[in-house]
């Protein structure tokens, strides 16, 4: 037996890049054209992040917990668990995730009016977002395994995190944590799978918003003021 010093990430892996991107594949033919649909979704959440009218705290939070709840059971739970055995325990953080997001949409744990550094960084990750389908046709593995806002769960988990750090509130710390997990999780898997640009996008998703928020958090009581979610 060989010692276990030996071994590399990749000794570990369940499954070849092959069998993980035509997961995709299937995915995205099976909820066909389900991906228009999303993808406006991400559209009028962003439009409602960014033209803020009354409420639109409460409405993205909410868009945001379907988004979640569907890519968990229709992805995670019904299709990754397939060729990775630590999706079954995966797939319940998603559902924490979309009743959190629920919460913070009754009770008012989400709101927006600050602009700063973590704003920025959160309409950075908003754009990582919209724009990831396209990193499939580029990275030559085609449209059909593209990934899709509440389709897949990694621009799911990148938007997510972006708009929780253009909005923030009481809520911001406890909604974080599980999209941090899952793209930190997921940026090793594709790292250790040879996809380093594919890697890069969840790892940003990782660094920008603990960056971000301990930066504004530093300047506000550098500033004489209480730092705010």
């Amino acid at each position: 037996m060989s010692e276990w010093w030996s071994y590399r990430p990749e000794d570990f892996l369940l499954f070849s890049p092959r069998v993980y991107w035509r997961l995709f594949e299937l995915h995205n033919a099976a909820w066909w054209p389900a991906q228009l649909a999303t993808a406006a979704l991400l559209a009028i959440l962003i439009w409602l992040a960014a033209a803020r009218p009354a409420g639109q705290a409460r409405l993205i939070a909410a868009g945001l917990a379907l988004a979640w709840a569907f890519t968990g059971w229709s992805f995670v739970w019904s299709r990754y668990a397939t060729i990775n055995w630590a999706a079954e325990y995966l797939a319940p953080l998603f559902a924490i995730e979309a009743v959190l997001l629920v919460l913070a949409a009754s009770l008012g744990g989400l709101r927006s009016g600050q602009r700063d550094v973590a704003t920025v960084a959160g309409w950075l990750l908003v754009a990582i977002a919209a724009a990831q389908p396209f990193l499939a046709p580029w990275a030559g593995r085609g449209w059909p395994a593209a990934e899709v806002f509440a389709i897949a769960p990694d621009p799911t988990a990148i938007a997510t995190l972006g708009l929780l750090l253009v909005l923030r509130g009481p809520m911001t710390w406890v909604l974080v944590p599980i999209p941090l997990v899952w793209c930190a999780l997921s940026a090793l898997t594709l790292w250790t799978m040879g996809e380093p640009v594919a890697a890069s996008l969840p790892l940003a998703a990782c660094l920008l918003p603990v960056t971000a928020l301990l930066a504004t958090a530093v300047r506000a009581v550098a500033a004489g003021r209480p730092p705010r979610p």
